[in-house]
């Protein structure tokens, strides 16, 4: 777990400087920096309306006596995404709205409950 949190650490900020670095020289700094503020603003918002709107798929599912599981797994996806926007640069913008998107939200679900019944499979998660 500790090497997949080191090269976490240090190869995902080394790739976000080496393409905001030539996204600098491609298309100028003053660009760049746009574009960074540009998918900020864009990133915010959409995370705004996709948390409003989960907020009232939960209550909708409540008001009817169902447990809200699915909705629980988009909040938390819709909490990384925003959380991946925060950072600067263009690979983790584009992850962030990938998992802010309820298109692709929806895909990346699939494979997360994949992977998820896989390591309870395993007996690497155990529930208690």
């Amino acid at each position: 777990m500790f090497i997949k949190l080191l090269i976490i650490f240090t190869l995902v900020p080394i790739v976000e400087l080496y393409v905001l670095i030539e996204a600098g020289r491609q298309i100028g700094v003053g660009a760049t920096i746009g574009m960074i503020i540009l998918t900020g603003i864009a990133g915010a918002y959409l995370a705004r309306s996709q948390g409003f709107n989960l907020i009232n798929r939960i209550q909708t599912d409540l008001n009817q006596g169902r447990i809200p599981a699915e909705e629980m797994m988009d909040g938390a996806m819709i909490l990384a995404g925003g959380l991946l926007l925060l950072t600067p640069g263009f690979c983790t913008d584009l992850f962030g709205f990938c998992l802010l998107t309820p298109v692709t939200r929806k895909f990346i679900k699939v494979w997360i409950k994949k992977w998820l019944d896989l390591k309870i499979q395993r007996g690497e998660i155990n529930f208690r």
